[in-house]
């Protein structure tokens, strides 16, 4: 896997790209198109949340939870629990 880093691509949008490879000889043709990455920059919603019920009291509600497939670039430094 390579990282290229081509400023100024469409968040939120596909990104089809093709790679080429060379040689001291010289270059291959393209490749197929990719499947579309996506440039997020924001995670993925945590998944499987549940009640962690070994803590929870009268008075404490514990919750276990996944962390969604993209991290969107960045480690995941926080969460927020809300509830109505």
């Amino acid at each position: 896997m390579l990282t290229a880093a081509p400023y100024s691509l469409p968040i939120g949008e596909s990104i089809f790209a093709k790679v080429s490879a060379s040689n001291f000889y010289g270059e291959s043709a393209l490749s197929l198109e990719g499947n579309g990455a996506v440039v997020l920059l924001v995670p993925d919603a945590p998944i499987n949340l549940s009640n962690a019920i070994s803590v929870t009291t009268g008075y404490v509600i514990g919750f276990n939870w996944d962390d969604g497939i993209s991290y969107g670039g960045t480690p995941i430094i926080d969460y927020r629990i809300t509830y109505d």
